[in-house]
């Protein structure tokens, strides 16, 4: 299998930095430049641990119209690193990865590698073992099997809604992939422990930015994580983070935490928190509903016959 070849110690797991020059949801005025001292220390590390760099999904919050001061910031933040970027559903434009958005800009700019189809990527050769490295970005299929040398790991990154314990409601349920050793997803932004199914561990490691004005969001703390061949599981690396009261504001909570489970209202609780804040989140009613729905509930067909119909009297 012939694959580009790199020799490091693992990987650096950078989940779902979201940034963006206006902050999205709660977030104060200090949010572009808190995300890129993240990415910054996040690059520092695997300079001085030999870790290849890799971004799991949703770099940005908005895909498009990010304004050039941040553009520039990235340009020069990567150059020297070109890590790789997984194409999450916050890096597409009306579910697509197209030439116009901000990531295929830092692309056509040559400081980053983007992983925008589904497939095997790279060779990686480590003190611990030699690995093969895939990925699917948002809206590709997960391989039903994968090839692999004797002897080798194998690893594969993706930007899924994936069936973790107390996301059950999810549309990827986890399960035995032939061949494949690790899947590693970004996409859920709070952490899951690591699931065995046969062969195939499933690890969701959360993310590096807190979006959400949440209790639980007061405790959390922001972390990457490192993959290495051989390993039982992720290796958490704390990013560096400020105190909660001085990156959200000083009001009350809204009234989502009082529901329960957690994975059962999280639909509504969506639904609530468009309405809630009035914002220029730019993921619109739509893109909410394709990133939130399970195809295989019933009432999944009921309620985008709803949205067509709400959305065509509108026209």
């Amino acid at each position: 299998m012939n694959l580009p070849t790199i020799e490091a110690t693992g990987l650096l797991c950078i989940p779902d930095p979201h940034i963006a020059a206006t902050p999205p949801m709660q977030r104060l005025e200090s949010y572009m430049d808190d995300v890129l001292q993240k990415l910054a220390a996040c690059l520092e590390h695997a300079v001085r641990e030999k870790l290849v760099p890799v971004i799991l999904g949703d770099l940005f919050h908005w895909p498009r119209e990010n304004p050039n001061t941040l553009i520039v910031a990235l340009i020069e933040l990567f150059r020297p690193h070109r890590p790789f970027v997984l194409v999450g559903n916050h890096d597409k434009y009306q579910a697509r990865f197209t030439p116009d958005t901000s990531l295929a800009v830092l692309r056509a700019a040559d400081v980053v590698t983007v992983l925008d189809a589904p497939g095997l990527f790279l060779r990686l050769v480590t003190p611990t073992g030699t690995a093969v490295v895939g990925a699917s970005p948002d809206g590709a299929p997960l391989p039903a099997a994968v090839e692999k040398e004797a002897g080798e790991t194998s690893v594969w990154l993706t930007h899924h809604g994936i069936g973790f314990p107390d996301a059950e409601d999810r549309h990827v349920r986890i399960h035995e992939i032939a061949g494949l050793d690790w899947v590693i997803n970004g996409h859920l932004h709070r952490p899951h422990p690591t699931v065995v199914s046969g062969a195939t561990r499933w690890a969701n490691p959360g993310n590096i930015t807190r979006l959400k004005f949440t209790r639980k969001a007061m405790t959390r703390v922001p972390a990457a994580s490192v993959w290495r061949p051989g390993a039982d599981d992720l290796e958490h690396w704390p990013v560096p983070y400020r105190p909660f009261a001085e990156v959200f504001p000083d009001q009350e909570f809204p009234p989502e935490e009082a529901s329960s489970p957690e994975y059962k209202s999280r639909f509504l609780e969506g639904l609530s928190r468009l309405a809630w804040r009035r914002t220029r989140e730019g993921a619109g009613l739509g893109e909410f509903l394709r990133a939130n729905l399970n195809p295989e509930n019933p009432e999944t067909a009921v309620i985008w016959e709803l949205y067509r119909e709400v959305t065509d009297a509108g026209k």
